[in-house]
């Protein structure tokens, strides 16, 4: 079977899908690229709320990292293998749900800059009217 070269694999920049076909030995697997419209259709706009999944994550590894961590320095470990992955899981913990807080800060400074200018518009659309 012959293989495809490496500018056949390449997607092109522009927004509209298309196929890619990937060869392996025996079979070929067909990718269709999909735009940013699409994505919000399929996803009912949940790629945008990013914060609302990391936060569980975020709580679950933290609870995680804080028992991993009470083990280890219970038993003395200090430096030890567990207590460092313990460090590691308490410090992605407390990164997810900040990083999720500060998502969810800039979400809510969007949404309120967009009600101002929707009240806005609203109030300068009345006073036209009245005018």
């Amino acid at each position: 079977m012959e293989q495809p070269t490496k500018e056949a694999m390449v997607a092109p920049k522009g927004s509209e899908p298309i196929l890619m076909e990937k060869s392996n030995n025996d079979f070929v697997v067909t990718v269709t690229r999909v735009n940013e419209t699409q994505l919000t259709a399929a996803t009912g706009g949940a790629e945008l709320s990013c914060y609302r999944c990391t936060i569980p994550f975020g709580v679950v590894i933290l609870i995680a990292g804080v028992v991993v961590t009470a083990v280890a320095y219970s038993f003395n470990s200090h430096g030890s293998i567990i207590s460092v992955f313990g460090l590691v899981l308490l410090s992605s913990g407390l990164l997810l749900i900040c990083l999720s807080a500060l998502c969810w800060k800039i979400r809510q400074k969007k949404k309120r800059t967009k009600r101002r200018e929707s009240q806005t518009a609203l109030v300068a659309n009345q006073r036209s009217l009245f005018t």
